[in-house]
C-alpha cells in the first residue's frame, strides 16, 4: 500500500480528564466522518482508570521525572487494570457511541496486530523528597513503530479506528504508553494533515489556569519555550505536538474538549494552532 493510500486526513486524541465531553466529541466526529474525512481516534481515560484502581484497592502511583514530567508508575497489576478499563470498557463505549451515529467504528488497542510497538523502559527515574530514585518493574514504553499499513487497510475499507493507548514490546510484553504521544505517533505514521488534541482547557495558556491567556497561534520553533510554559499534562501534549510535526503532520491543534462540536470548532480556528 502506498503512502498516499494509507494517509489519514485527521487524527483526534480524546482526553479522559474531568469535563471532557465524550458524547459531544463523538457526535461531532460522526459529522466529520460523514463529510468524507478519514479519521483515526485515539483516546485516554486516566481519570476512570484511577477510580477503578482505587475501588480495587490498588490506587495509582504517579511519579515526577527530574525534568518535571508526571506519569503513572505502571506495575503489572496496574497495567492489567489499565487494560481492563481503557481497552475494555472505555474503548467499547466510544465504539458504541460512534456506531449509534452510523459510523463503522472499530476498536483496538496498540497491542492488536502490533499496531504500536514500544520499547519497555528498564527503569523509571522519580524525583521524591529532593532525591532521584530508580524504580524497577514498570510496564511503560517508548513508542518505536506504528503499523501504518494496518491502519491504512482499515481506513481504506471504510472503518474508523478507535485506539486505546496500549502497546506491545518486540518481545511481546504488553505496555502502557502515553495517549498524547501515541496519537502523535499515529498521526506521523499516517502523514495526517491535522492532529487534534482535545483536553479540559481551551488550549495552551500563557498563565495557567487563567483561560483568558490563551495562545491562539504558536510557530513550531517556539515549542521549546512553550514546553517551559506548559503545566501538568499539557507538557506531554506539547511534546506530542513536537513529535507529530517532526514526523510530517501538517499542524497540531490543542483544543477544548468540554464544548459542543469540539473538533469542528478546533478546525475552524478555536484553541491553539501549532504549525
Amino acid at each position: 500500500m502506498g503512502e498516499k493510500e494509507s494517509a489519514a486526513d485527521l487524527v483526534v486524541k480524546l482526553g479522559g480528564a474531568p469535563g471532557v465531553r465524550w458524547e459531544a466529541a463523538c457526535e461531532d466526529l460522526a459529522e466529520v466522518v460523514r463529510g468524507n474525512t478519514r479519521v483515526v481516534l485515539v483516546h485516554g481515560g486516566s481519570g476512570e482508570t484511577n477510580r477503578v484502581a482505587e475501588a480495587l484497592g490498588h490506587p495509582p502511583r504517579f511519579v515526577t521525572s527530574p525534568s518535571g514530567y508526571e506519569s503513572r508508575f505502571t506495575d503489572r497489576e496496574t497495567l492489567e487494570i489499565f487494560a481492563m478499563v481503557i481497552a475494555g470498557r472505555l474503548n467499547s463505549v466510544l465504539v458504541e457511541s460512534l456506531q449509534r451515529r452510523g459510523i463503522n467504528a472499530l476498536g483496538l488497542s496498540g497491542a492488536d496486530g502490533r499496531l504500536i510497538v514500544a520499547r519497555r523502559k528498564e527503569s523509571v527515574r522519580s524525583l521524591e523528597g529532593g532525591k532521584v530514585l530508580l524504580l524497577h518493574g514498570d510496564h511503560t514504553g517508548t513508542i518505536q513503530e506504528v503499523n501504518a499499513n494496518l491502519l491504512g487497510q482499515l481506513l481504506g475499507a471504510g472503518y474508523t479506528p478507535v485506539i486505546a493507548p496500549l502497546a506491545i514490546s518486540p518481545e511481546g510484553v504488553l505496555l502502557n504508553v502515553d495517549a498524547d504521544r501515541a496519537a502523535a505517533a499515529v498521526a506521523a505514521a499516517l502523514k495526517a494533515e491535522t492532529l487534534v488534541l482535545l483536553t479540559a482547557a481551551p488550549g495552551l495558556l500563557r498563565k495557567f489556569p487563567d483561560e483568558g491567556t490563551l495562545i491562539s497561534s504558536l510557530p513550531r520553533d517556539q515549542l521549546p519555550e512553550a514546553l517551559e510554559m506548559a503545566q501538568g499534562r499539557m507538557k506531554k501534549k506539547i511534546l506530542g505536538a513536537e513529535e507529530a510535526l517532526r514526523g510530517g503532520v501538517g499542524r497540531v491543534l490543542l483544543a477544548d474538549g468540554r464544548v459542543d462540536h469540539p473538533v469542528s470548532r478546533a478546525l475552524a480556528g478555536e484553541g491553539t494552532s501549532i504549525a
